[in-house]
């Protein structure tokens, strides 16, 4: 088909853009408007009292998120529920009656009461058309950019009320706008809409690179910073997962019975001082290794699957045949843990930045545990808090200064 755009304006209103289309093989075509200018100051009202034929075929400019109400039958056309149209009053009944004929023989096949008022409705709403009785309708545009035609221009019009007002919050977070008299947006509150860019070098290639980085509220735990870093030369693709928030004051050992698969797409952050262990294997991860992740249970068991069977020390030629078949036989195992054979899956975490969704928050999940302890002096050792001073460590002013 073809899309013709045109920028025209409308006489004592403003600029708009018309585009239509149109297909040469169905004769099908569209028509929509976008509005040519910027949001303006204040929402717009629009109340016309209809009494005549003539006032149907008022010029009606209706954008995305404009609302359309007819209050005599309690009708509503909300507002981003049609594309911008350049239309009539008539036109826009006409567009809700194709929208409520659209799916009548389905509705008619699943529930014939529901069709018969449906199809009594479509009939209050034709019946208008033919303005055998006055009705009242209402165009209510926050962004300010609807119009409704008056034929007396630039005389007043004693039918049509227009109606200009300050928006409220919800309609400027509607329009993606920040109020004019808000607080000045902080610091903290920007990078958690923002995704961050650094320059890197690829660890597989060392070609240039770049890596992104998000701060993310997990529900009911923390925020914590994603970073991922892809490398256009090789194809080398890397996520790490860092805390957001300080070490906690107790350690977090968190267990998950794993009885249904369904428990496979569970939510998972690990982070660099958890270990995992799954004691139906005899399988035991130290903290360090693969480093810090956010995946799901299903994404963290293939990741320690391929972190054996890719190190060349343990299934590669210069392996024993006895360790190799062992690792084999793990990896039999560890691909069985798909919620269809019974295991436990412990995260132990001293630091208390790990985290396992709990599908029946904010109640308590049956099948996971979390037990939070203290940490013993090694623990305390290798997270660096034993000669950490974070009072007092300010040295003190030299007598005499």
């Amino acid at each position: 088909g073809v899309t013709r755009l045109l920028l025209t304006r409308i006489p004592f209103f403003k600029e708009i853009i018309v585009s239509s289309f149109s297909c040469d093989s169905c004769s099908w075509s569209n028509t929509e408007i976008q509005s040519a200018g910027r949001i303006q100051e204040q929402g717009v009202r629009y109340t016309l009292a209809v009494t005549s034929r003539q006032d149907m075929n008022r010029e009606v400019v209706k954008t995305d998120c404009a609302s359309a109400r007819i209050p005599e039958l309690d009708f509503e056309i909300p507002a981003f529920s049609q594309k911008g149209v350049l239309t009539t009053i008539e036109g826009i009944i006409d567009r809700a009656v194709a929208g409520l004929e659209q799916d009548q023989p389905t509705r008619r096949a699943a529930d014939g009461g529901l069709a018969r008022k449906i199809d009594e409705f479509i009939g209050k709403l034709r019946q208008l058309k033919e303005v055998n009785s006055p009705f009242t309708f209402i165009l209510d545009d926050p962004s300010g950019n609807s119009f409704v035609e008056n034929p007396h221009a630039p005389q007043r019009d004693e039918a049509l009320v227009v109606a200009h007002y300050r928006r409220s919050p919800q309609q400027s977070a509607m329009l993606g706008l920040e109020e004019v008299d808000a607080k000045p947006p902080d610091a903290a509150e920007d990078l958690r809409d923002e995704v961050l860019q650094f320059n890197t070098n690829c660890p597989e290639c060392n070609a240039p690179a770049s890596t992104n980085m998000k701060l993310v509220q997990i529900p009911h735990f923390k925020e914590v910073i994603i970073m991922a870093t892809n490398c256009d030369s090789c194809g080398h693709r890397t996520n790490e997962v860092k805390s957001g928030g300080a070490i906690e004051s107790q350690g977090t050992r968190i267990t998950l019975r794993i009885t249904d698969p369904s428990d496979m797409t569970r939510d998972i952050l690990k982070s660099e001082t958890c270990s995992v262990e799954i004691p139906e294997l005899e399988f035991e991860l130290g903290m360090g290794a693969l480093g810090g992740k956010f995946t799901t249970l299903e994404g963290l068991l293939k990741d320690i699957r391929d972190l054996v069977e890719k190190n060349p020390f343990t299934l590669g030629d210069s392996s024993a045949p006895s360790r190799t078949g062992k690792l084999q036989e793990f990896i039999g195992k560890l691909q069985e843990v798909n919620g269809k054979t019974k295991a436990h899956f412990i995260m132990d975490d001293p630091a208390g930045n790990s985290y396992l969704q709990n599908v029946y928050a904010p109640e308590e999940d049956p099948e996971l545990s979390v037990q939070r302890y203290e940490r013993t002096f090694e623990q305390n050792e290798e997270l660096g808090l034993n000669d950490m001073k974070t009072e007092g460590y300010e040295p003190e002013a030299a007598s005499g200064r």
